[in-house]
């Protein structure tokens, strides 16, 4: 039985980094009592808000990992993680259109 003090409550976060007036962010798993940019557990991605487009990266699988477990992501990095499944969803239907695509001739020549 876990006992209530050994329990830490785990947050997914933005940890602010760069200079004045150039900001950029990583993307930290945290304890949820610790300050904005103290201490983390793990960096898991960045977000660069100066950037146009494509302007975060998070390893979608230790997130997941890390949700699974109970660690509660911040509104923003709730819709990044949220917008990465969409972007792994899109990537995995092209990469399947490819390899039937790249795969029927090949099909054919061992049928025929």
């Amino acid at each position: 039985m876990l006992h209530s003090r050994w329990y830490m409550a785990v947050s997914i976060r933005l940890r602010r980094e760069g200079t004045k007036n150039r900001p950029y962010f990583r993307v930290v798993v945290a304890d949820k009592r610790s300050p904005r940019d103290g201490k983390f557990i793990e960096a898991i991605g960045n977000y660069d808000p100066r950037k146009e487009g494509e302007n975060f990266e998070i390893d979608l699988a230790r997130a997941e990992y890390w949700v699974k477990n109970g660690a509660k992501p911040s509104e923003t990095v709730g819709s990044f993680i949220k917008k990465a499944r969409k972007r792994s969803a899109a990537a995995d239907d092209a990469a399947d259109t490819a390899s039937e695509k790249t795969a029927s001739p090949v099909t054919e020549a061992i049928t025929a």
